[in-house]
């Protein structure tokens, strides 16, 4: 029973998730040759506080891009 487990940041719609099963599932069904029932599929979302590269979090690479953008 292959397991997916999906770790985006956080922020996306339900109906944005929930279209992403199908199309992960079935990269799975095609590439191991398993039945769809056999495919499970974990979607978790972490706050933009959480996710970082490097030592710089997601939140705050958002706030310094508009900081340099300027005033609109």
């Amino acid at each position: 029973m292959p397991l997916i487990e999906a770790i985006l940041v956080g922020g996306r719609t339900p109906d944005g998730i929930r279209s992403l099963i199908p199309e992960l599932t079935e990269g799975v069904v095609k590439a191991l040759g398993v039945p769809q029932q056999s495919v499970q599929v974990a979607v978790r979302e972490l706050p933009k506080t959480h996710w970082a590269a490097g030592d710089v979090t997601v939140a705050e690479r958002e706030t310094a891009s508009r900081f340099a953008e300027g005033p609109i």
